[in-house]
């Protein structure tokens, strides 16, 4: 069975930093290419950014380019996402997704 497990979100102010990690299991992570999608308030899912297997990042939403990295660590099973420089419009609850597979997120709030 697929599980995705995320972890790291929290309340941060404008400008801050946060690392989110998804713990991975029940599927070949290393040769999976995996992805972050956010949902805010109100609002329907938006991707974030995609990495292949090999750790070749194939995505960023022009939105985040330059504060968000994706990035992952196949010996450990778990994939990341740095946010730098956050802006209260990345509030929101944040999944990682392998194909139609999401967890059951983390709440990002970037609020002073």
């Amino acid at each position: 069975e697929v599980q995705l497990v995320e972890s790291g979100g929290g309340l941060v102010q404008p400008g801050g930093s946060l690392r989110l990690s998804c713990a991975a299991s029940g599927f070949t992570f290393s040769s999976s290419p995996m992805s972050w999608v956010r949902q805010a308030p109100g609002k329907g899912l938006e991707w974030v950014s995609d990495i292949n297997g090999d750790g070749t990042i194939t995505g960023v939403l022009d939105s985040v380019k330059g504060r968000f990295t994706i990035f992952r660590d196949n010996a450990k099973n778990t994939l990341y996402l740095q946010m730098n420089s956050l802006k209260p419009e990345d509030t929101a609850v944040y999944y990682c997704r392998r194909r139609t597979t999401r967890g059951r997120g983390t709440q990002v709030t970037v609020s002073s």
